[in-house]
């Protein structure tokens, strides 16, 4: 069987149809959700163990964090075969610092995916801190818009 591919919005749509697709990563995402229950069971408040990202998010955070997006109807951006960029959506990099993920709002030219930016990273910004992660918003050159999410620091496991 194969690995399931996420969409991070830097290369090409990961293959399937709308439905099959849809199915892939709704799977996709209950298993991360039983690894937090599993992973988390030690956390000293029990009752959240699936709002805390789990080791796993930790050493993967760019597939964790396109998996939590593509699960909560966030379109992921594209490019085509030669690099051109052919949806709007988030696009995931890891950024300066270790187990940092850069989230952009990008979308091929004219599609006023600049100007969309604000609220779109606000959402993602807000659907990734319902699942326990640390979101921030910044401005880079020319003012576009990013944000650098990570996992908060891991606490003491419970005795």
């Amino acid at each position: 069987m194969a690995e399931f591919e996420v969409a991070t919005g830097a290369a090409e749509l990961p293959g399937g149809d709308g439905r099959g697709r849809e199915a892939a990563v709704r799977t996709a995402f209950e298993g991360l959700l039983q690894i937090r229950r599993l992973m988390n069971a030690d956390t000293a408040d029990t009752a959240h163990t699936e709002g805390v990202p789990a080791e796993w998010e930790r050493r993967q955070p760019v597939r964790a964090v396109a998996l939590a997006l593509e699960a909560a109807g966030v379109p992921p951006s594209a490019v085509d075969a030669e690099g051109r960029r052919t949806a709007t959506g988030y696009c995931l990099g890891a950024a300066e610092r270790t187990g940092v993920v850069r989230v952009e709002w990008l979308g091929p030219p004219g599609s006023g995916a600049g100007y969309a930016a604000e609220g779109a990273l606000r959402n993602c910004a807000a659907v990734l801190r319902r699942l326990g992660w640390e979101a921030l918003e910044y401005r880079g050159p020319r003012r576009h818009r990013y944000l650098e999410v990570e996992p908060p620091p891991a606490g003491p496991p419970r005795r």
